[in-house]
């Protein structure tokens, strides 16, 4: 079953404490924004924005269990728990809640590590959830800048600082991000 956007903005808001909600909302405005911006639908990258975090307050038993049941990316469960949420979130997309166009999926799936090859969506959603109005971390004027010029760049700068962070603090780094990265450098290189 499908739902409405007023539905499914019912239906999420419930899973998450009002400040994670004030930040999902600063997503969907990115979202629309960016999409507008570069091309993209802006009904399903708001889509993708309100499901983005659906599964970030969820207990991490639960989803390691969704994970191992389900055989979702079982390679995440050795890596920081922080990065569950969003495989659950995409399973979660289209078991309860009707999704199944596979770039909001992945878009949910993908937006806090990227991957190789993002698609635009994908792009628009990891952006927007590093740029929205409500974030305030050391250098994020800098990535607000870069998206309104390319994805890439703002993406690359991005990624980079939750690199560098994730060096500093002594860390792992998933490798997802690190693939990621590197994958739009080389598509930044050969627009020169």
């Amino acid at each position: 079953m499908a739902y409405s956007r007023e539905a499914l903005i019912e239906a999420v808001s419930t899973q998450m404490p009002a400040k994670r909600w004030k930040h999902t909302l600063g997503v969907m405005e990115s979202s629309i924004q960016l999409a507008e911006q570069y091309g993209a639908d802006p009904e399903r990258a708001e889509t993708a924005a309100i499901l983005h975090d659906v599964a970030k307050y969820w207990p991490v038993e639960r989803m390691k269990e969704i994970i191992e049941q389900n055989h979702l990316n079982l390679n995440l469960l050795k890596h920081d728990k922080q990065l569950w949420h969003s495989e659950v979130g995409a399973y979660v997309a289209e078991q309860d809640y009707g999704i199944t166009d596979p770039d909001i999926l992945n878009a949910i799936r993908f937006h806090t590590s990227g991957r190789e090859d993002m698609s635009l969506l994908e792009k628009i959603v990891c952006l927007a959830d590093y740029i929205e109005p409500g974030r305030d971390f050391p250098g994020v004027d800098k990535i607000r800048k870069l998206a309104k010029v390319s994805l890439e760049d703002g993406l690359v700068a991005g990624f980079d600082s939750t690199i560098s962070l994730l060096l500093e603090k002594r860390r792992v780094i998933f490798p997802l991000t690190v693939l990621a990265r590197n994958d739009l450098v080389r598509i930044l290189e050969d627009k020169i």
